[in-house]
């Protein structure tokens, strides 16, 4: 790959984490879909103690699952990408998100909302028409945990 066209590259993976944070706030999931491989491998084992999940139908209905019910916000940068010839590339970023659901509709027991700091570890990989995220894992560094108000 020349100089060229690897900022090429690595402006397009940028494009598609940027999207893939837009398209999950905006609960667009066609949109989200389309930026996953169809047999991506979706890791966030650390928040939900269950196995990565494969293909993008059981990713997608994960993700929507985890946030159906909540408004959210995920912030995204300093991404480090490597590339491993010219149609994959390794990326870890630093993500922030926060999370806040419905009242009562929180999957954690007595917590309205978190605010949580770490990292998406993925795995890109060119296809015709264009860069997806063939691989995602979600580290935690730290999770802020709100809970809801007790009544009284």
């Amino acid at each position: 790959m020349d100089r060229l066209d690897r900022l090429e590259a690595l402006e397009a993976i940028r494009m598609v984490k940027a999207r893939y944070c837009r398209c999950l706030d905006t609960r667009d999931w066609d949109g989200l879909a389309a930026i996953f491989a169809e047999d991506i491998v979706l890791d966030v084992s650390e928040d939900t103690h269950q196995p990565p999940f494969h293909g993008r139908d059981v990713a997608i209905a994960q993700i929507k699952a985890a946030v159906i019910d909540a408004k959210t916000a995920h912030q995204v940068h300093s991404t480090e990408i490597a590339f491993a010839g010219d149609d994959e590339a390794d990326a870890i970023t630093a993500m922030q998100d926060r999370v806040v659901w419905a009242p009562g509709r929180s999957p954690l027991l007595g917590v309205a909302s978190i605010t949580g700091f770490g990292h998406y570890h993925e795995r890109y990989v060119r296809h015709g028409d264009g860069w997806v995220i063939a691989a995602l894992t979600l580290t935690r560094l730290y999770v802020e945990m709100h809970l809801e108000p007790v009544a009284g």
